[in-house]
């Protein structure tokens, strides 16, 4: 079996296929009308500095994964930014109302939109939903959306557009199942042949049909970076207006070309300066950045908080010890001594999350929780815990016995030195905040390795290296992430123990940390029954709560995802709950 890497490095659209792809531009088609005005602006650049790796959505391992697939690819519905549901493949939105939604909180029940064709004309149908589910919920798969459908007992095709999705439990939470990014509705007729262990190697995941208002001609390697002890690419995608999508005069596009890696988060607002792109993806600097950017009006910064917080991950495995089956960071071998509490608490007071946030400008804000947002969810009383407090610090890891025996500056117990290695992505801001947070601990006793990798390894996935986030093989590391939902609960149950994320599931579920806390878990189980809804608003209060006391990790900085645009782009829509390109069809130039 080729690795989806290798696949990567040799597909190439043929000719012939893209000429067969281009003659379906002159059909009229049902929903169409002719001479509509699809098509007629032009192309629009895109710029993403972490290289999407794979156009599967249920595959991704990153936002940038999911922002190129959501460019063809729709969920039966979206939240917008104010938290509204928006339908896509969906007729309306279910409500208690219209009956959609049942009393019960065991099932809801979707309409469809009918004349829906995917790109390659083909009718989509509620076959295509209950195929989406049964795909994500094969364990075989190790599909990377699992823990959204987790509480789904089965989904029921009622008729060609009408399906009801069965829960095991009561569940206030019905709007995740094919809502937003994990949300993305595959094709049956596409990928039926793939639903197993050779998921990994459907050539849709690189060429997806879709419903969306574009479709992917062609994705192609433009060059292969040493970077480090790891191969990068650098790679172009195509896409064009997709001539079945049901609005006749949309997208205003013709072509998209999405250019990914190749730079890093500050050079990402220099290609928008320089006029290489209408769009450039999490441009991360301070100010000075960002005034340079804005310093002519024909560019400007776009800066949306949601629900991401850059953070440092703890590790609760070891790193440093291997099982026979060559797997490191495994449960079978605890950390030697991330699993002291108070260990993790002198990293949490030697932390300056102030001075990490300001280099992230009007993009970053320090912050002391793990949900930021909807709003209602963010805890006031984590906001006295572990203030940055170098001597409180020191005392703690005095308390537990470390101390420096040898006279090196690094404090020692058993004859095991407090070393830690910190691991990161390549981006001006977090190797500034790897230095910020190595002098706070080195100060304290403790020897710290900082390494960074480039973000398409770091947030790939573990077939190409062993330098991605969801292995961790180091003690420390720091990345953003958020809830994908104003519900949280996919995002939190990434806590429990039985998510965690080892070899046997290919590092597929959500525990990256390897936390385990039965008290957690219980707690976590009794907000995800909860209906009533200011109770359920106090138990994920609870839960974060519980997580940031018992320093499962260590918040930093709520971010604001800035993004350098063309002054003339227009129609953008940025919401918390989708990426930033949900709306595509509706973007402009003027």
């Amino acid at each position: 079996m080729r690795s989806l890497v290798a696949k990567r490095r040799t597909f190439v659209w043929s000719l012939a296929l893209a000429l067969l792809l281009a003659m379906f531009t002159s059909v009229t088609f049902p929903g169409q009308t002719a001479g509509a005005q699809r098509g007629a602006g032009g192309t629009l650049r895109l710029f993403y500095w972490q290289a999407p790796t794979i156009l599967n959505p249920h595959l991704s391992a990153g936002i940038k994964d999911l922002s190129a697939s959501r460019i063809t690819y729709e969920p039966l519905a979206s939240y917008d930014e104010t938290g509204v549901l928006v339908p896509f493949l969906a007729a309306e939105v279910p409500s208690l109302d219209n009956g959609g939604v049942a009393s019960d909180g065991r099932s809801v029940t979707w309409k469809l939109k009918t004349g829906i064709h995917w790109s390659d004309g083909e009718p989509f149908t509620a076959a295509d939903v209950l195929f989406t589910y049964e795909y994500v919920a094969n364990p075989q798969v190790e599909s990377t959306s699992a823990t959204t459908y987790a509480g789904v007992e089965r989904v029921e095709v009622v008729d060609d557009h009408t399906v009801t999705v069965h829960f095991r439990d009561v569940t206030p939470d019905w709007s995740l199942p094919f809502v937003g990014v994990q949300g993305m509705i595959i094709p049956r007729h596409i990928f039926a042949e793939y639903n197993g262990a050779e998921a990994q190697d459907a050539p849709a995941n690189l060429a997806p049909v879709g419903t969306g208002p574009f479709r992917v001609v062609e994705y192609r390697t433009e060059d292969v970076l040493l970077i480090g002890e790891d191969a990068v690419d650098t790679i172009r995608i195509i896409y064009e207006a997709n001539p079945f999508y049901r609005e006749p005069d949309k997208p205003l596009f013709s072509r998209v070309e999405l250019q990914g890696g190749g730079g890093d988060a500050a050079y990402a607002g220099q290609v928008v300066m320089d006029d290489r792109a209408d769009f450039s993806w999490n441009v991360q600097g301070d100010e000075v950045l960002f005034g340079a950017i804005e310093a002519d009006s024909r560019h400007q910064v776009i800066a949306s908080p949601g629900a991401a917080v850059e953070r440092i991950m703890i590790n609760f495995t070891d790193p440093n010890a291997e099982t026979a089956e060559g797997e490191r960071s495994s449960t079978q071998f605890p950390h030697p001594f991330l699993t002291d509490k108070q260990i993790r608490q002198a990293i949490a007071y030697a932390t300056d999350r102030e001075a990490i946030a300001a280099q992230y400008g009007r993009a970053g804000q320090a912050t002391t929780n793990l949900l930021v947002a909807p709003a209602q969810l963010q805890s006031s009383s984590t906001q006295t815990m572990y203030p940055f407090d170098l001597e409180k610090a020191a005392a703690l890891l005095d308390e537990a016995g470390w101390i420096d025996t040898d006279g090196d500056g690094v404090r020692d117990k058993d004859g095991k030195k407090l070393s830690v290695v910190f691991l990161t992505s390549i981006s001006p801001v977090r190797q500034g905040a790897q230095e910020i947070v190595k002098n706070g601990l080195e100060s304290i006793g403790f020897e710290v390795e900082n390494k960074s990798v480039d973000s398409s390894i770091f947030l790939g996935p573990p077939e190409e290296s062993p330098n991605t986030r969801r292995q961790f093989y180091a003690d420390l590391e720091q990345f953003n992430f958020g809830n994908k939902s104003p519900d949280p609960t996919p995002y939190l149950k990434g806590w429990m123990c039985g998510e965690i994320a080892q070899m046997a599931n290919d590092w597929s579920l959500s525990n990256w940390a390897r936390y385990c806390n039965p008290a957690y878990d219980a707690l976590f189980e009794q907000a995800a029954k909860e209906l009533d809804p200011d109770k359920r608003r106090q138990l994920f209060i609870q839960l974060n709560d519980f997580l940031i006391e018992d320093v499962a990790l260590i918040p930093l900085v709520h971010i604001a995802f800035a993004t350098a645009i063309n002054a003339d782009l227009q129609g953008l829509s940025v919401t918390p709950w989708d990426v930033e390109v949900w709306n595509i069809a509706d973007w402009r130039l003027t």
